[in-house]
C-alpha cells in the first residue's frame, strides 16, 4: 500500500511585467517572515520551498523574508542556499523568473548580529512593502531556543502587530507546558501564536471534518454504537536522521503523539462545531483533551530498535523508546468504551500514517456456514494521511457466481482522482497560510497542549520497560496483546487500486 511520489508539478508564473493574480479568494496584507533557524534542516527541506511555491502560485501574499541563524553567512550565500534547497526538495517544479523573483525578496541577518541588526533588515523589509505590512516570526528552532528567540524580538521591538509560529513539542511535561505558555504569553497574547502540528495540515486530515460533518451518511453512526475501535498508525521507516541529541531527551512519546497522533484523534473524536470557523472547533478540540482518560501504563508497549544505544550521540545505557503504541479512552457520551489504538516508532517496517475506523460487526445468523462472513474483519473507514491522500470503505458484498459466498470489496477515493488536485498544498505550505490569515483551526492551543500532558502524567512518572524490537518490523511483539482481541490494520492484506 505504500504510496507513490508524486510528480512534480509545474507553475506557471506571470510574464514579466504582467499585473500578478492572485487566486486566494480572501485579500491578506503583505508580510514579513522572520525565519528562525533559515539555514537548519526544517527550512532547507520544508520551508523554503514551501514559501517558495506559494509565491510563485500566488496563493500568498507580497512577502519578504528575513532569515536567520546561528551560522554567520551573507544574504547571498542563504540565497544560493535556497536555490539549492528549491531545486533538491521542492515538489512543484518552479520555472521561469519564479525562482529568482523569490531569491530576491530574501535577506539574511546572523543571530550573533544581535536585536538591532535583525530590526534594521526587517524595517528595510517592511518599508518595501506598505504601512499595512503584518510580521509573522516562524521558530525552526529547537524548543529550548524558543525562550531566547522571543526574548530577542522582544529586544528588537517586533512583537507588536506579529504572530509567531512555534514548532513542536510543546513541553514535556504539564509543569514545563505551563512554564512555557505563561512565558510566551509574557509577550504574545494567544491570538497571535501558532502552535504548529503538520499532521493537521494534510489534505485527508482536513477530509475527516468533511466527510463527518458535510454528508448525512456517517455522522449519524459516528458513535460507540456503530464503531467498535479506532486506530491511528504512524509506523517510519527512518531512523533519528542526526538528531540523535533531540531525540534522547524526547523519544518517540513526546515527539510523535502529544503533538501529532492525538490531535488527529480529536479531529477524529470531535463533537459538531457550532461553526467552521477557528475558535469553535479549537473549543471542540479542547473538550476531547479534556475528556482523555488517564494514560495507564499498563496500557503502553514501549519499545526500542536494535542498534538505537549504538547510535552516535546515544548513551549505552538508554531508556528511551524508538516506538510506542497504547490504548486509550475517553470519558464522554459519544466514545465512551470505544478504545483509540495509537501507534508510532522509528526504523518500522513501512512509513504510512493511516487512521482506521472499525465498525461494528452485523448478525451473521442468515447467512449458511462456509459463506466467508466475518472471515476478514469488521469494516473500516480508512483515511491515508500521506500527500497523495486516499480514502477507502471496505464492506463485504456477493461473489458472482452461485451461491452465497462473500468478500471484502472497497471503494476508494484519491484526490488525485479530482480536477483539482493540482490544488493540493503541502502541509506547512497550508498551515503558513493560515497563519498569515490569522486562522487557528488547524493549530493548537495552549489549554489542549495542557490537558494532554495532565493526562499523560501517570505514563511520564512510571513508564514500562523498552522491549526490543527488531529494525524493519511492526513493533515488539506485546503489541497483539495490547490491542487484542482486535488486530492491527498495518500491514495491509489488500494494496490500494492505483
Amino acid at each position: 500500500m505504500a504510496s507513490e511520489a508524486l510528480p512534480p508539478q509545474t507553475i506557471a508564473y506571470p510574464a514579466p511585467g504582467a499585473q500578478p493574480y492572485r487566486r486566494d479568494p480572501e485579500a491578506l496584507e503583505p508580510h514579513v517572515i522572520v525565519l528562525f533557524g533559515a539555514t537548519g534542516d526544517l527550512a532547507k527541506r520544508k520551508l523554503i520551498p514551501g514559501l517558495a511555491h506559494l509565491d510563485a502560485s500566488l496563493l500568498a501574499p507580497n512577502v519578504r523574508v528575513v532569515g536567520t541563524s546561528l551560522d554567520d553567512c551573507s544574504t547571498d550565500h542563504f540565497r544560493d542556499v535556497s536555490r539549492a534547497s528549491i531545486r533538491e526538495f521542492g515538489n512543484h517544479k518552479i520555472t521561469g523568473p519564479a525562482t529568482e523573483d523569490f531569491l530576491h525578496q530574501l535577506s539574511y541577518v546572523p543571530t550573533s548580529a544581535g536585536p538591532e541588526a535583525l530590526a534594521e533588515a526587517v524595517r528595510v523589509a517592511a518599508a518595501q512593502l506598505g504601512d499595512d505590512t503584518r510580521l509573522l516570526h516562524y521558530l525552526s528552532v529547537p524548543p529550548k531556543a524558543a525562550e531566547s528567540v522571543i526574548t530577542m524580538l522582544n529586544d528588537a521591538g517586533l512583537v507588536e502587530n506579529s504572530r509567531i509560529v512555534m514548532e513542536k513539542p510543546f513541553g514535556t511535561d504539564l509543569a514545563s507546558a505551563i512554564e512555557l505558555n505563561a512565558f510566551v504569553h509574557r509577550s504574545f497574547t494567544e491570538d497571535q501564536v501558532f502552535r504548529i502540528d503538520h499532521f493537521l495540515g494534510k489534505e485527508a486530515a482536513q477530509n475527516i471534518l468533511a466527510f463527518r460533518f458535510a454528508n448525512g451518511l456517517f455522522e449519524p453512526i459516528w458513535n460507540r454504537n456503530f464503531i467498535d475501535h479506532v486506530q491511528i498508525d504512524i509506523p517510519e521507516e527512518l531512523g533519528l536522521d542526526q538528531r540523535a541529541a533531540f531525540y534522547e531527551a524526547t523519544g518517540a512519546y513526546k515527539d510523535m503523539v502529544v503533538t501529532h497522533l492525538m490531535q488527529v484523534m480529536a479531529f477524529v473524536a470531535m463533537e459538531p462545531p457550532t461553526a467552521l470557523e477557528p475558535r469553535a472547533i479549537s473549543e471542540e478540540k479542547n473538550k476531547v483533551f479534556r475528556s482523555l482518560l488517564p494514560i495507564r501504563p499498563t496500557d503502553v508497549v514501549r519499545g526500542q530498535y536494535d542498534g538505537y544505544r549504538t547510535e552516535d550521540g546515544v548513551a549505552p545505557d538508554s531508556d528511551t523508546e524508538t516506538f510506542i503504541a497504547l490504548q486509550v479512552g475517553l470519558d464522554n457520551w459519544r466514545w465512551a468504551n470505544v478504545p483509540f489504538y495509537l501507534r508510532t516508532g522509528k526504523r518500522m517496517a513501512e512509513g504510512q500514517r493511516i487512521i482506521s475506523i472499525a465498525f461494528k460487526e452485523a448478525p451473521r445468523s442468515m447467512f449458511p456456514p462456509g459463506s466467508g462472513i466475518g472471515t476478514e474483519g469488521p469494516d473500516h473507514l480508512t483515511f491515508d494521511l500521506a500527500d497523495s491522500s486516499k480514502v477507502s470503505l471496505s464492506f463485504y458484498g456477493k461473489r458472482p457466481g452461485p451461491g452465497m459466498r462473500l468478500e471484502k470489496l472497497s471503494m476508494q477515493f484519491s484526490t488525485q482522482e479530482t480536477e483539482s488536485a493540482d490544488d493540493v498544498l503541502e502541509a506547512y505550505e497550508r498551515l503558513i497560510l493560515d497563519a498569515m490569515r490569522g486562522d487557528h483551526t488547524l493549530f493548537t492551543t495552549a489549554e489542549g497542549i495542557e490537558s494532554l500532558w495532565e493526562r499523560s502524567t501517570p505514563l511520564l512518572l512510571d513508564p514500562p520497560p523498552v522491549r526490543r524490537y527488531p529494525q524493519g518490523s511492526w513493533g515488539p511483539n506485546a503489541i497483539h496483546q495490547l490491542i487484542a482481541p482486535h488486530a492491527w490494520r498495518l500491514p495491509f492484506e489488500r494494496v490500494w487500486r492505483e
